[in-house]
């Protein structure tokens, strides 16, 4: 991935709405959703919601689809894989490594 594709898919994810969309489409795998799942999950209007996705599919991260009278939107997993690439291509001096473990909260026993 270049540079400037990085930029502008990272900076669409800047957002707190977009990056919930784009969370909630990864999650659903390549099926995807239609725009009116994808607003009542998130409580997102409409007009706010066909704004935000239009961000993303400017940025090349989800696509579209209509299938009968309904837009059906998914992530796009190719370019969504070449931003962890793109900002992983240098970790560990260039040898691959294993992801991290996530840190959980420790949560104090009752």
């Amino acid at each position: 991935m270049e540079m400037k594709s990085a930029v502008t898919a990272l900076g669409a994810l800047a957002q707190e709405t977009r990056l919930s969309i784009f969370r909630l489409l990864v999650e659903a795998g390549p099926e995807g959703l239609c725009a009116g799942d994808i607003g009542a999950r998130l409580g997102v209007p409409a007009a706010t919601l066909s704004f935000h996705l239009a961000q993303l599919a400017s940025a090349g991260l989800v696509q579209a689809r209509q299938q009968s009278r309904f837009i059906f939107y998914s992530a796009d997993f190719e370019a969504m894989n070449g931003i962890v690439g793109f900002l992983t291509e240098n970790c560990c001096g260039g040898r691959p490594c294993p992801p991290a473990r996530a840190r959980r909260k420790k949560t104090t026993a009752s």
